[in-house]
């Protein structure tokens, strides 16, 4: 049985982990990293800490949905006890991503934007279009509720990546967040990436390659937070048997 560690337990993606493992047959949890009361039932046998280091040596895995700084306070302390992780927290700064490559020579990392099957197999049809599509202009926009803090979503931005790599760009030349008063033209290779907040919206991103007389749109909505906490439980699953190194989970679906 694969003990697993949730870190970001009090979140929403945090106490789905829980629920969803409470009902699998080769994973449990043993410990909660929580730095705020829990107000929901939790097993006797899980143990919760307000300490990082007690949630990565009581765990053979750690699943991390938290926030830019926690992440990184994760990684700093797993680099002194390493564990395999799983992280899905978005966000991350230049420092934060650097920080993710350094942990990984000392142990497994799964790092993914998004973390559901649809969005991974939308990467690989994004590149492929954007390659094969390479007259039409690209643009992306994302929504999701008011509750995100930050824009443009990860997935959106990996989504660009892709998108950029199709036509053997780097997204951070060409990417345009927003258009305002008289900015003329589009130019041929700029990729627009475009935030929508609002509501309950768990996560829509629609990618779309625009040319004269024809539109091709590529899209793809979340309707569940439930879809990205299986996602990261078969990622956990998945990155407990690999040797160290980064990982997405287009490695853990075989894409």
């Amino acid at each position: 049985m694969i003990k697993v560690g949730i870190h970001g337990s009090t979140g929403r993606v945090g106490r789905l982990l829980l629920e969803n493992l409470k009902k699998d047959t080769d994973a449990k949890v043993s410990v909660l990293h929580a730095i705020e009361d829990i107000d929901f039932a939790v097993p006797d046998s899980v143990k919760i800490t307000e300490e990082t280091s007690v949630l990565l040596q009581n765990s053979d895995v750690v699943i991390d949905f938290t926030i830019a700084m926690g992440t990184e306070s994760l990684l700093e302390e797993a680099i002194k006890n390493p564990t395999p992780l799983v992280i899905g927290t978005t966000g991350l700064s230049e420092h934060q991503l650097n920080l993710l490559k350094e942990a990984s020579t000392q142990m497994p990392i799964l790092y993914s934007t998004n973390m559901s099957l649809g969005v991974a197999v939308l990467n690989k049809l994004v590149e492929l279009a954007s390659k094969s599509l390479g007259d039409f202009d690209i643009e992306i926009v994302e929504q999701h509720h008011r509750y995100k803090k930050d824009a443009p979503s990860g997935t959106a931005l990996t989504l660009g990546e892709h998108a950029a790599r199709g036509r053997g760009l780097v997204l951070d030349d060409v990417r345009v967040s927003g258009r305002n008063g008289l900015i003329g033209e589009r130019s041929k290779d700029e990729i627009a990436i475009m935030a929508i907040r609002g509501g309950d919206v768990v996560g829509r991103h629609t990618v779309g390659f625009y040319n004269d007389g024809e539109f091709v749109e590529l899209n793809h909505t979340a309707t569940s937070r439930d879809t990205f906490a299986k996602g990261a439980i078969r990622a956990a699953k998945w990155i407990s048997k690999q040797p160290n190194g980064l990982y997405t989970i287009a490695d853990c679906l075989g894409l």
